[in-house]
């Protein structure tokens, strides 16, 4: 069984898009393990985005993290960085393939309402960061 972590990204959560998402999860069979709505601090959104630090991107990155309270969930099950990779689409929404998260809600290349780890070694990571072993269900 495999975890990782999904972010609704501000843009998502202002478009009211968090059960559409969240439907678009447990269509394809994805558990939820751990579910919370937060608001990042720019410390906060700095500190998750550090690998990026040294992009040009960095800055209006952390600052469109910290504009809107987000969704950070624990997603589960067998192989679900790729399926959950495959139901965003392309980081760029233009690129996306239709019936994506991203192309159906996303406006721009950073706007694009969700995150979704890329690795094992990330999914660890992240998922570390946003939640504690109390709050992720075991199955």
């Amino acid at each position: 069984m495999e975890r990782t972590l999904s972010i609704i990204k501000p843009d998502g959560v202002a478009k009211n898009v968090i059960g559409e998402v969240i439907k678009r999860f447990e269509t394809a069979g994805i558990k939820i393990a751990a579910m919370k709505m937060i608001q990042l601090t720019k410390v906060q959104a700095q500190g998750f985005y550090a690998v990026h630090k040294e992009r040009p991107f960095f800055g209006s990155l952390t600052d469109f993290m910290t504009s809107g309270p987000i969704v950070v969930m624990v997603l589960e099950g067998e192989d679900v960085i790729a399926k959950n990779r495959k139901l965003m689409g392309a980081t760029n929404f233009e690129e996306a393939e239709e019936g994506t998260i991203r192309k159906d809600y996303a406006t721009d290349i950073e706007k694009n309402v969700v995150h979704g780890s890329d690795a094992p070694e990330t999914a660890a990571f992240e998922i570390g960061y946003f939640f504690n072993d109390l709050e992720i269900q075991k199955r």
